[in-house]
């Protein structure tokens, strides 16, 4: 078994900034930590320059099963046991991810996305605190106005036989760097198939609304904690902005100089659509931080 396993679904749009996030999981983590990486079958070949000891290319369609038909040229499937609705590549998505950390040997496994690079060392020891493994959570991080994140709750507890949550503000799990135990996903698996009567993945991909993040927190602090929540692991441990417009030079640098000392990931959202050079420019404050520091 290894220490610390990293997992990352990305698709060609990502990939130059895969490639920061692949060199850093290559510095900052142990020797033995592997990096799996699901992308659609058409954009396989452009990421298989990555594969050796230390990376694993698949494509999306080999974590599924035969009974999953893909649809298009994306990551889209129609499950032939139950065609309607179809899979949606966003939730296809999500299933890879919990099935893939399922099948891992590791302590832990890191749930990183594109956008998301490593700025100091980590190892498995950096999610425990008083011999509990920590668990990512924003206490009374979802509010009455956030509907999406209200559903992903009711989804969960539905998916899990909970009753349904109390009024909000609840906590949110909900993170573009996460840290999960794959025998905790082994064990949330088979709650799912427990709880529905049916295999976890067709249960879950029968969902429009889910979040992989809320199934997995709530399943630990709900399900799992019976002596009450986990210790938690907040935005502290990735320095994260979510803002949609491109970043200009000077604002990168600036976010990167409010790099905290607990951060041991920093994460500029592709959504922004900043330029690479930029987004290299606050990485390496980042990595002039961590050595001045």
């Amino acid at each position: 078994m290894s220490e610390l396993a990293v997992i990352t679904p990305s698709f060609r749009g990502d990939a130059e900034i895969f490639a920061d996030l692949h060199r850093s999981v290559l510095e900052f983590t142990p020797d033995d930590t592997v990096h799996h990486v699901f992308v659609p079958e058409s954009d396989k070949p452009l990421f298989s320059r990555y594969e050796g000891p230390r990376c694993r290319i698949f494509t999306s369609a080999e974590l599924m099963p035969r009974r999953y038909v893909r649809i298009g040229k994306g990551d889209s499937y129609v499950n032939a046991r139950r065609p309607w609705p179809p899979v949606r590549g966003w939730i296809t998505q999500q299933a890879i991810k919990i099935a893939a950390a399922g099948r891992l040997d590791a302590d832990v496994v890191l749930v990183a996305d594109s956008d998301v690079v490593l700025v100091r060392p980590v190892n498995a020891r950096r999610f425990e605190s008083g011999g509990q493994r920590l668990l990512y959570r924003e206490d009374n991080g979802v509010n009455a106005g956030m509907e999406r994140h209200l559903i992903w709750h009711r989804v969960a507890r539905e998916l899990f036989g909970l009753p349904a949550a109390p009024p909000p503000p609840l906590p949110d799990y909900v993170s573009s760097f996460n840290f999960w135990e794959p025998a905790v996903v082994r064990a949330m698996q088979q709650r799912i198939q427990e709880t529905t009567g049916r295999d976890w993945l067709d249960a879950f991909t029968a969902q429009l609304h889910i979040s992989e993040f809320m199934m997995y927190g709530i399943f630990v602090d709900e399900v799992l904690s019976a002596g009450g929540p986990r210790p938690a692991a907040d935005n502290a441990v990735c320095h994260n902005t979510w803002q949609t417009t491109p970043m200009g030079h000077d604002e990168a640098i600036a976010f990167a100089d409010r790099l905290g000392p607990d951060a041991v990931a920093m994460m500029i959202s592709a959504k922004s659509h900043t330029p690479l050079d930029i987004r290299r420019s606050a990485i390496q404050r980042c990595a002039t931080i961590v050595k001045s520091g």
